[in-house]
């Protein structure tokens, strides 16, 4: 088949839907991505992927903008002619349903979170239920990657109980990431966190709770690692990454490719995040062995066992994460280590990526069935 996945940067596949692509490649598939061009195209390219330019705004809410952009879709759809269309983010999953609807071919979002449309105020929220109802009103499968986001999609009418599908957010190649030992006990513990730098993302309470732990427990050490300065409205600039690092409260290791060696060099992997899907750099910490704290939100929660493969915090509170850390920072070693061997457990009991691939197999073969029976 052909197999169109949308989304709206192309880096997202690459680093979030690389194993479901892999296995769509191998399964004898061609896939098109249609996504905003960056650095991960000739990434997608040299995995055997073509790759669709696509022109979109992914700020905020524009009409004019939103609907040039559902004539593009249109438009792309029209000339590509998928037999189905696997999308990712908000805007993708809500104008490109609309526009597959149009003109007749099968469409697949995946709710991957909510996003600063949820998070920005109650008028843009409104807006954006109202835009989601109707776009996914014909759909036969909506996947959503926790539950507290499909019962939020249930109780606001914006999806049916039939139309909604649990997924454990993209799965993790258990092989991949398989599980690292942990830096030397005598050496400096390293908290670290993966995440484009955005306030959304936690990263200004990261920095506060850094200060905190840094005054109790001089050699703690702190890293960010992801991109600065990006498209988004909480976006963190680059002069006030430079002043964390030259205040000595972060350390800043860029952005890579390959995250495994980070993960492994560090203690903890920490995401204070407001809200997500299902967050792949804790998953993938936990894959690795590695506790985690995080937010006990939609999303984040879902990936830790309390207490037991890592502790939650409250939500936008620097003092709270703090705390969380100074728990770790009190375990044992051999604490440590189990705590990082249950997470470990969780991802092979819930995460596997067997389970995702197969729940897109499934649906896309309902979906395609139902078309050639039209």
């Amino acid at each position: 088949m052909h197999i169109l996945m949308t989304v709206n940067a192309a880096w997202n596949i690459w680093n979030f839907r690389r194993p479901v692509v892999e296995a769509l490649l191998g399964g004898g598939h061609r896939i098109t991505v249609l996504a905003p061009p960056d650095d991960a195209v000739s990434e997608l390219e040299g995995f055997g992927c073509h790759i669709r330019p696509l022109e979109m705004s992914v700020k905020g809410l524009n009409p004019l903008e939103d609907m040039k952009l559902q004539r593009r879709f249109k438009r792309i759809f029209s000339e590509e002619q998928p037999d189905v269309v696997l999308s990712y983010t908000i805007k993708n999953n809500i104008f490109g349903a609309r526009a597959a609807r149009a003109v007749g071919v099968p469409f697949l979002p995946n709710v991957t979170g909510l996003g600063t449309a949820f998070l920005s105020g109650k008028l843009l929220q409104i807006v954006t239920e109202q835009l989601y109802r109707r776009s996914f009103s014909k759909l036969p499968t909506v996947f959503f990657q926790n539950e507290d986001d499909r019962d939020l999609f249930l109780d606001r009418s914006m999806v049916r109980p039939d139309q909604a599908r649990l997924l454990p957010g993209s799965g993790i190649d258990l092989v991949r990431f398989a599980p690292a030992a942990m830096p030397p006990a005598e050496g400096a513990p390293v908290f670290l966190m993966i995440a484009r730098l955005l306030r959304d993302k936690g990263v200004l309470e990261f920095v506060d709770a850094a200060r905190q732990i840094k005054a109790r427990y001089p050699k703690a050490r702190f890293q960010l690692l992801g991109a600065a300065g990006s498209e988004n409205r909480s976006a963190i600039d680059r002069a006030t990454l430079d002043a964390w690092v030259a205040e000595g409260v972060v350390e800043y290791l860029g952005t890579t490719s390959d995250v495994r060696p980070a993960i492994a060099a560090a203690n903890c992997v920490v995401l204070p995040s407001y809200r997500e899907g299902a967050p792949r750099t804790l998953i993938e910490a936990a894959a690795m062995t590695r506790p985690v704290i995080t937010t006990d939100v939609p999303g984040c929660r879902a990936v830790v066992d309390r207490d037991v493969s890592g502790f939650l915090c409250e939500v936008r509170s620097a003092e709270s994460l703090a705390a969380a850390v100074e728990r770790f920072l009190a375990l044992p070693p051999e604490a440590q280590q189990a705590m990082g061997q249950a997470g470990r457990a969780k991802m092979e009991r819930e995460y596997d990526l067997a389970i995702v691939v197969d729940a897109y197999r499934e649906a896309i073969a309902r979906l395609v069935e139902t078309r050639q029976g039209q």
